[in-house]
């Protein structure tokens, strides 16, 4: 099979599983993804915390790749990375980002935007610390978004890092912890007939959320 444009042209999906009205939404969006994350559990969604962020770069260049959701409270939504990695230098000069994370079993998809800040050494540390032995391992191992002559060079410095690391409690990298990306909007997208999506959107204004429906 070729993948020609008439072919992507013709590649369609009639969603109908579900409805989404602005009365059926809690009005705190956080609890609604909440339910909404429950409900992709539920349906076995594989890795259902999986969400594209998006970041951009002083010059508003943009960045996308795909993280782990390790965290969500009412103050927002976590996850963890290396600090020099090029998501990492994105924040540190432009403390802004988009998530999405997209269930197409259940035909629905959340957006989300806001600041981005550290958290503290002690939350780091603590998720750190859960992680599985390879894992803490790895973080290390790799110089993360930098160029590297093979995958030798990786597989070998995990190596030594491992006979290193043997009956001894791996310590946190100082490049190495977790953001929080604080919300300023939120977006519940359920896919509906002929194209005519439900969008129920959250503005965070003057310290409340404000619900509204959008046009698909």
């Amino acid at each position: 099979m070729q993948v020609t444009n008439e072919y992507l042209q013709n590649l369609r999906q009639e969603y109908k599983s579900a409805t989404l009205d602005e009365s059926d939404v809690d009005n705190n969006p956080i609890t609604q993804f909440k339910k909404w994350f429950d409900h992709a559990v539920e349906a076995q969604i594989y890795e259902p915390n999986v969400m594209t962020l998006a970041t951009a770069d002083k010059s508003g260049r943009p960045d996308a790749r795909i993280v782990l959701l390790k965290g969500v409270d009412d103050d927002g939504f976590r996850f963890f990375t290396n600090y020099l990695s090029a998501k990492g230098k994105d924040l540190k000069r432009n403390p802004y980002a988009a998530l999405v994370f997209f269930w197409p079993e259940l035909e629905r998809q959340v957006r989300i935007e806001g600041t981005v800040e550290k958290l503290d050494k002690e939350t780091s540390e603590a998720y750190f610390n859960t992680r599985p032995v390879a894992s803490q391992i790895g973080a290390i191992a790799s110089p993360q978004s930098q160029v590297i002559p093979n995958r030798s060079f990786l597989e070998e410095k995990f190596e030594e890092l491992k006979s290193k690391s043997e009956d001894k409690n791996i310590v946190k990298p100082a490049h190495w912890g977790g953001y929080i990306v604080k919300p300023t909007r939120i977006e519940f997208w359920q896919g509906r007939r002929s194209r005519l999506h439900d969008r129920v959107n959250f503005e965070w204004i003057k310290n409340e959320w404000v619900k509204s429906r959008l046009a698909p």
